[in-house]
């Protein structure tokens, strides 16, 4: 059996995707798709209300008015984002599993990452940004909940000796995230893509949609603890009418912003 395969069947707690996913999920696919279903999953879940009016009232977007109505709230936000903040909210306690604290954070600072830079370049759909950002290192889960400890050993490896993650994942598990999300995506019949997304942030020019890789590519590199500038790929820099000046003043944006984001929905 393929090790990549093997190691997300044994995997027993995620198999299934959280419910109030793929709810979400499907009543986005359909064209007649309403506010009203999209509000009753989160109405009549009490943390996700409460997360959505702290999230709308906070500095991230920034109304004028203080919003107490959660109807108010979600039609402020719009469909995509709500549907984009259930899947941050629900897809957190997978995360955050057997106490890998920082996956979580570290996708949602993609996330914002990416929704901040798309804003700002128009380079593509801010909405669409954001989840591909937040979804891009699913596959980390299933190593980590293979082996805590082993695959702590490889997250080491990578920030205190610069090691490649995908070289360092494959040495310890026979795998890496990019294959283990895959699948994922594959089992979870995510869209076109989010599957592009994950499969190729770290090689965007083998997709065949390179423009949301990219960038999840380049934020995803923006926001490491140990920021490389070398990292970056200047001639997509270029294209983005960034200069590699910049780019410190860019991190710095980034980060607060997504810290803002990070209190609200912790």
């Amino acid at each position: 059996m393929d090790k990549t395969i093997e190691l997300v069947n044994n995997v027993k707690d995620i198999h299934a995707m959280p419910t109030v996913i793929v709810k979400a999920l499907n009543i986005m696919k359909k064209p007649t798709a309403s506010m009203k279903e999209l509000g009753d999953i989160v109405m009549y879940d009490q943390s996700l209300t409460i997360k959505f009016l702290a999230l709308v009232n906070s500095a991230y977007y920034g109304f004028s008015q203080q919003i107490s109505s959660i109807n108010i709230a979600l039609s402020l936000l719009g469909m995509v984002k709500v549907k984009n903040i259930i899947v941050a909210v629900a897809m957190k306690p997978m995360m955050s599993n057997q106490g890998d604290k920082e996956l979580w954070k570290h996708s949602m600072r993609v996330a914002a990452g990416c929704e901040y830079l798309a804003n700002l370049t128009k380079i593509m759909d801010s909405d669409e940004a954001f989840i591909s950002g937040f979804v891009h290192d699913v596959g980390k889960i299933v190593l980590h909940m293979t082996d805590e400890k082993l695959y702590s050993k490889v997250i080491k490896l990578v920030d205190e000796d610069n090691a490649d993650i995908l070289e360092t994942e494959k040495k310890y598990f026979d795998s890496d995230h990019v294959r283990t999300g895959s699948l994922l995506a594959k089992r979870w019949q995510l869209p076109i893509l989010l599957a592009n997304t994950i499969s190729y942030h770290h090689a965007p020019n083998l997709s065949s949609i390179p423009v949301p890789c990219n960038l999840v590519c380049f934020i995803d590199k923006i926001v490491q603890t140990n920021f490389n500038p070398n990292a970056i790929d200047k001639t997509f820099c270029g294209t983005l009418g960034l200069d590699i000046d910049d780019l410190e003043d860019l991190r710095k944006a980034i980060l607060q912003k997504a810290e803002l984001l990070i209190s609200e929905l912790s």
